[in-house]
């Protein structure tokens, strides 16, 4: 990526999806693990499981900025536009996951992985703590800031979501939850969800009476698993993303499969398969008896228009799913109906390693991806140079 190379605001097709490239590789994105001294004794669990990854990333508002958080305990800006990595800044006492931009592209929220489970709302200008949001007796896994004002949400392995404002650090909102959720507001801020794993439920809330019962309460069966094993592995949820028009609900799985909802009623209308899930962090490592998280939870993501979806692999492609011809459902919701299984139209190559971030710019026609390393894709017009300049032009 140079000025060569400007990111541009093409309407997505299938024909560009399929021709992303990556235009920059970040390969020192994550700093390496220190190897131990002689005599330090065996190296910590994270060092046995292979390189660092880069856990998470978040686009601002106007999608100029990216922010990486990393396993190397950085968090790292980069400016879009130039590809060009902009500063690092270090969390080594609390750890970083899960980076939100707020709605000022100067500062952020994120998760923390030791010390406490508090969340933190940090100020990229000059490197500080604006404010401390505590109360999660657990790591929290799911943050998700409003689209429309300064509230978020986060969902905690303490089986609790608890609903923030920026402006005060006392929790304004409080769900008990039988298991660890995940959680995602709508593009209209009114309406948010929460996935409860274990029970395999997606309860959808009113905003302004989320301490009523929730208004929809959505079963994820997929009937096809017990002709896999019997009885079936559980679908262990790790995201939830609602399409721009608020008609379907993405939810991310740690398995071989995610699945999407028809977010009104309930029904369940595709199966995505194609891809490796993350439930494990290496090809070569045994799966467990149980589901579980895994590094799963930031791969999979629907592109600003909601034509695609766009999921990370552990075998480090990158799969993209057609979505403007998904049929709906009527009636009565049967859990026994056979899924509609969707496969991917492109599959990009991807990372070495596990590609366990994609995002899609907010703003411009812009991939990236992350694992243990960071990537920016752009369409690449060989073979139709012409391509990209016309859209370009009918769009002035």
């Amino acid at each position: 990526m140079s000025n060569t190379e400007p990111l541009t605001q093409v309407p997505l097709t299938t024909a560009i999806m399929s021709k992303l490239k990556a235009a920059k590789v970040f390969k020192t994105a994550v700093e390496p693990a220190t190897p131990p001294s002689p005599g330090q004794g065996s190296r910590s669990p994270s060092q046995q499981q292979g390189p660092r990854h880069i856990t998470g990333l978040s686009f601002d508002d106007r999608g100029d900025q990216c922010i990486t958080a990393g396993e190397d305990e950085t968090f790292r800006l980069y400016n879009c536009k130039s590809g060009k990595q902009v500063k690092v800044l270090y969390s080594k006492k609390y750890g970083v996951d899960l980076p939100r931009f707020t709605h000022k592209n100067t500062a952020i929220l994120h998760a923390s992985t030791k010390e406490d489970d508090t969340v933190r709302y940090h100020s990229l200008h000059d490197n500080k703590y604006l404010q401390y949001f505590k109360g999660h007796k657990g790591r929290v896994v799911s943050l998700e800031m409003s689209p429309i004002d300064d509230g978020f949400m986060s969902g905690s392995e303490d089986k609790t979501v608890r609903l923030w404002d920026l402006r005060s650090p006392n929790c304004r909102g409080l769900l008990n939850l039988p298991a660890s959720p995940v959680v995602a507001y709508d593009a209209s801020g009114l309406v948010f969800a929460v996935g409860v794993n274990q029970y395999s439920r997606i309860l959808l809330y009113d905003q302004a009476n989320f301490d009523k019962a929730p208004f929809l309460t959505i079963t994820l069966e997929d009937p096809s698993l017990t002709r896999i094993s019997y009885p079936p592995r559980a679908i262990y949820m790790t995201s939830l993303a609602f399409s721009t028009n608020g008609k379907y609900l993405l939810v991310g799985c740690s398995g071989d499969a995610h699945y999407v909802m028809d977010a009104f009623e309930g029904h369940l209308l595709a199966k995505l398969e194609g891809h490796k899930g993350l439930e494990r962090r290496r090809l070569e490592a045994p799966q467990t008896m149980e589901p579980s998280r895994g590094c799963s939870g930031e791969e999979v993501s629907w592109t600003p228009d909601s034509k695609f979806v766009v999921s990370g692999s552990l075998n480090g492609r990158i799969c993209v799913w057609d979505m403007s011809n998904l049929e709906g459902k009527q009636g009565p919701i049967n859990l026994k109906a056979e899924t509609r299984s969707l496969q991917p139209f492109a599959v990009l190559e991807g990372h070495p390693g596990p590609s366990r971030c994609v995002k899609f710019n907010p703003r411009f026609t812009m991939m990236a991806s992350a694992g243990a390393e960071l990537a920016f894709w752009l369409p690449d017009p060989i073979g139709d140079p012409e391509e990209v300049a016309k859209e370009l032009l009918k769009r002035r």
